[in-house]
């Protein structure tokens, strides 16, 4: 992801690196839309969560008091279902951390519980009632802090990440830089139970490039497969109940199979770190991608009001929310 700077094409002063992803030059005739930071302004349904959309995302672990400690998840469960994940929990003494099977059911809301929130929640209601306190305040210690984690063993993380392009030449010391900033200064903060910030992330998931039509979004990582299977299965719930937008059934965003390769992107040094990583990104990019074509008028809005509508669901099941 890039820093927003004004246009929407958001490549910076630097060198693009090619990705594996990536498409050839697309001629005129070919150039589909793209989109970015700016898809989650009104009109648009569900603003408040679209903003999901143009950010990497971590589900933290609150560590409340006498909870026992926290978790980090996302592992495939036997059997193919979602559910349960191989976490990590470190002793409250902070001792050595401890390999657990930590069962955490993936919840299927039912269908009124689907219409009411997608049909009748307001953003101002959704943000104020379930996304606002689940919102990790810095610093920590301040009241709002402590009243969070109080209030919930999960919380949510909105990460902004810029700097992402090469200054010179694309490599391990010249991309990435706002994510490699972060993720070294969580590893180097203070979480709770003697672990650090990094290490109370139980889920990262990344979301790039995605706007365009027709987007084809695969798992790229055996560990965080039962969410990806999870988001897969909301976007057909929601196709069946006539809650989706311009989506015929051959037109499937969340698809089996192995990825065309490995994306460098801004999870990369939260990876590094041990953090289990949901990245969606469209594969192949966009044809728009890094040309003067990436405007927000690419945008293909029944794409953007459906992942809306996706991640919304996703969101309140993986949280508990309904």
């Amino acid at each position: 992801m890039r820093k927003v700077s004004g246009g929407a094409h958001g490549g910076g002063g630097g060198r693009a690196r090619r990705r594996s992803g990536e498409r050839d030059p697309p001629q005129a005739s070919q150039t589909r839309p793209l989109l970015r930071r700016r898809l989650l302004w009104p009109p648009l349904p569900l603003p408040l969560l679209l903003v999901a959309l143009a950010v990497g995302t971590g589900l933290y672990v609150a560590w409340a008091p006498g909870g026992g400690g926290g978790e980090r998840g996302g592992g495939e469960k036997k059997g193919g279902g979602v559910g349960e994940a191989e976490t990590y929990r470190r002793r409250s003494s902070g001792g050595s951390p401890e390999r657990q099977s930590q069962s955490r059911q993936a919840r299927s809301l039912p269908e009124a519980h689907l219409r009411a929130l997608l049909e009748q929640l307001d953003p101002q209601r959704l943000w104020g009632k379930y996304l606002q306190p689940l919102l990790v305040e810095r610093p920590p210690g301040s009241p709002g802090n402590l009243k969070v984690r109080k209030g919930a063993p999960v919380t949510l993380q909105l990460l902004f990440l810029d700097g992402e392009e090469a200054l010179k030449e694309w490599g391990p010391e010249d991309s990435l830089y706002g994510a490699r900033h972060l993720a070294q200064r969580m590893e180097q903060t203070p979480h709770d139970f003697g672990i650090s910030e990094i290490q109370a992330i139980e889920i990262f998931v990344l979301l790039d490039l995605l706007g365009a039509r027709d987007p084809i979004i695969k798992s790229h990582f055996p560990n965080t497969a039962p969410w990806f299977r999870q988001l897969s299965s909301i976007e057909k719930r929601l196709h069946r109940l006539g809650l989706l937008a311009s989506h015929p059934w051959e037109v499937m965003y969340f698809q089996p199979g192995p990825p065309y390769g490995a994306v460098d992107d801004d999870h990369t040094p939260f990876l590094r770190r041990g953090v289990p990583i949901l990245h969606l990104i469209p594969t192949p990019f966009p044809a728009v991608w890094h040309t003067p074509a990436d405007t927000e008028a690419n945008l293909h809005p029944p794409t953007v009001h459906n992942l809306s509508r996706i991640l919304a669901i996703f969101l309140a099941e993986y949280l508990g929310l309904l």
